[in-house]
C-alpha cells in the first residue's frame, strides 16, 4: 500500500473539534476497519477525490482522499449517520 500523508494543520483541528484523527484512520486501516471504498459523492466538484468508509471507536466515517502514483492524502475525517447505518445495519 502506498504511504498516506495529510495536513497537521488540519490534524490538530480535527482532534480537538472531533477527537479523531489521521493516525486513527491509519489504524483503522491497518486493522481491516475499512468497510467500502467509493466515489465522492459530489464528483464534479471533486473529480479525483475517492472515500473510505471507515469505523473508528464503534462508528463509521468517511475519509476523502486522493492518491496518485506516489500517495494517498487523506483530506478530512466526517461522522457520519448516513454510512454509519447503511454500513452497520
Amino acid at each position: 500500500m502506498k504511504p498516506f500523508e495529510w495536513n497537521e494543520d488540519k490534524n490538530e483541528l480535527l482532534k480537538t473539534t472531533r477527537n479523531v484523527s489521521f493516525e486513527d484512520v491509519i489504524l483503522s486501516i491497518q486493522s481491516g476497519k475499512i468497510l467500502d471504498i467509493v466515489p465522492h459523492f459530489n464528483p464534479s466538484k471533486y473529480p479525483n477525490q475517492k472515500l473510505f468508509i471507515i469505523t473508528i471507536l464503534d462508528y463509521t466515517y468517511y475519509v476523502p482522499f486522493v492518491e496518485d502514483e506516489e500517495k494517498v492524502f487523506l483530506k478530512n475525517i466526517i461522522p457520519s449517520r448516513k454510512y454509519h447505518k447503511l454500513y452497520r445495519s
